[in-house]
């Protein structure tokens, strides 16, 4: 037992002994491979740190050979450059001693022309004063010779070429004159002629009746109504005269105020249009007419404009000018009688090198003030100067305005051209019609005049003024002042209107009750 246990013992020791000896060979082994790794990298860094000190050493004497090229290159382009300034102030030098020379030179040759100058100008002073005293000498002489002082030669010369030239001048100036007015004339003619020839419209004459054509002769039943009935709510609503006779298919419509003739026309087509005829059908569209009528107005100024090629004018000028539709002047329709003075003057202001645009304008507007209602009678330029100036038209409108209507003495050359164009216009053929002016001016006159009375809302003449329809507003006059106003309006005209014949006066009032049931 002891033995196995020595055995054992031994076999442990042994195998220890052998264990520590492999470890520490292995031990070894391990050291002597670590001294062999660190000599490597250690010879490694060594011959690195040479090749980097090598090449540093490369690199600073390359940066040195290039920095001391660049130095010598500098210095040999300083040294060139100093050279090079160095010759041009040589040349400098040079051209300015050259000057230097020449200037003194001058200088020597211009004291000697100064010194001949000096010299020749004492020669012209002695000269003159011996002028002066053989002038002197001969004026003495002369003066003894002639009875006269020098004074008064020189004024009685001056007296007689005054006096040859003044005729010479005045009888130059009346060639002038009389050259110059023959030359207008014949010019003038010519300008005018040629804008007659070159301006043409259609004129259509104005008269106080229109026609409107019915699709048969049954529509004259239907158009006058029971008793009558339409006509006289017709005539009511519109102011116009219906007149029905034996003319074929048509009814005519007489009225002097082309507004309300106007409207009493649209009215009756849109009547007979519809087939609707009765009494309050007929004032719902007379009604909407008056409220339509506005805009044809409106349309029509604005297309006048557009035609003429005028611009810049404000909506309510040309609202008057479309009422110039609506208005005579001297028989003729105003609004046709100023497109023509336009065309007419815009022609003439061409061949005269004026504003064509401006004499167009002027021309349109002439009559302008004819389109205010309720102005006093042959007022109309002072009105139109008004208007013009109140919607800021230029001061050349104003002129011809005043020129045509005010003062002609004083007047410019687009006034002239403007007055020239009307007179021209007013004096076509067919233009003047005096007697139904002063028609159309006494009916209104006397509308005129039965609507100041008070009470009366609305007042028409008719029967080509031989009756004077009154509307009167019932709240303010009764039956029994009715009565009395149609007496008083009777008097008024006898006594204010000059007629022939008898004039029927009729006071209308009626009264309306109007309930909605709901």
């Amino acid at each position: 037992m002891l033995v196995t246990i020595s055995l054992y013992a031994g076999t442990a020791l042994i195998m220890f002994l052998f264990g520590w000896f492999i470890r520490k060979r292995v031990e070894k082994r391990k050291t002597d491979s670590m001294e062999r790794l660190a000599e490597s990298i250690l010879a490694e860094a060594v011959e690195e740190a040479e090749t980097i000190k090598n090449t540093a050493r490369i690199e600073m004497e390359e940066e040195s050979y290039q920095s001391k090229a660049k130095f010598e290159r500098e210095s040999n382009q300083t040294r060139q450059d100093f050279q090079r300034v160095e010759k041009r102030i040589s040349i400098r030098e040079q051209n300015l001693e050259r000057k230097a020379d020449y200037v003194a030179k001058r200088e020597k040759g211009i004291q000697k022309q100064f010194q001949s100058l000096q010299e020749r100008d004492e020669k012209l002073v002695e000269s003159e004063e011996r002028l002066d005293q053989l002038i002197k000498r001969q004026t003495e002489q002369l003066e003894q010779s002639a009875g006269m002082t020098t004074e008064e030669a020189r004024k009685a010369l001056l007296s007689n070429i005054d006096a040859r030239i003044r005729a010479e001048a005045g009888q130059q100036a009346r060639s002038i004159i009389e050259e110059a007015r023959q030359n207008a004339e014949v010019e003038a003619r010519e300008i005018i002629t040629h804008a007659m020839q070159k301006y043409t419209l259609d004129h259509v004459t104005e008269t106080t009746t229109s026609v409107i054509s019915l699709p048969d002769n049954e529509m004259k039943g239907r158009i006058i109504g029971r008793d009558g009935r339409n006509i006289q709510a017709f005539e009511m609503s519109t102011g116009i005269d219906v007149i029905v006779d034996d003319t074929p298919n048509a009814v005519v419509l007489s009225g002097f105020n082309p507004m309300r003739r106007e409207i009493a026309k649209l009215s009756m087509e849109k009547l007979i249009q519809d087939g609707r005829i009765h009494p309050g059908f007929i004032e719902q569209v007379v009604s909407k007419t008056q409220e339509e009528i506005s805009d044809l107005i409106q349309d029509t100024g604005d297309q006048v404009l557009f035609d003429l090629g005028i611009t810049g004018v404000r909506p309510e000028l040309a609202m008057l000018l479309g009422q110039l539709k609506y208005r005579m002047t001297g028989g003729q329709n105003a609004l046709h009688h100023c497109r023509e003075v336009a065309e007419l003057a815009g022609i003439m202001a061409q061949e005269l090198d004026l504003d064509v645009t401006l004499a167009r304008r002027c021309g349109l507007l002439h009559d302008i003030g004819k389109a205010v209602e309720g102005g006093p009678e042959g007022a109309h330029g002072e009105l139109g100067r008004s208007v013009a100036e109140k919607y800021g038209e230029p001061s050349e409108v104003l002129e011809c305005i005043d020129a045509i209507h005010g003062n002609p003495e004083e007047t410019t050359p687009m006034a002239v051209v403007v007055r020239t164009a009307d007179a021209l216009s007013m004096s076509r053929p067919g233009a003047l019609r005096e007697p139904l002016e002063k028609y159309v001016r006494r009916l209104r006159e006397m509308e005129r005049l039965v609507s100041s009375f008070d009470g009366v809302s609305r007042a028409f003449v008719m029967k080509a003024g031989k009756e004077v329809r009154v509307m009167i507003d019932h709240e303010e006059v009764d039956d029994l002042r009715a009565v009395q106003l149609a007496t008083e309006i009777a008097r008024k005209i006898q006594a204010r209107m000059e007629y022939s014949g008898q004039i029927k006066v009729t006071v209308i009032r009626q009264t309306r009750a109007v309930e909605i049931a709901r």
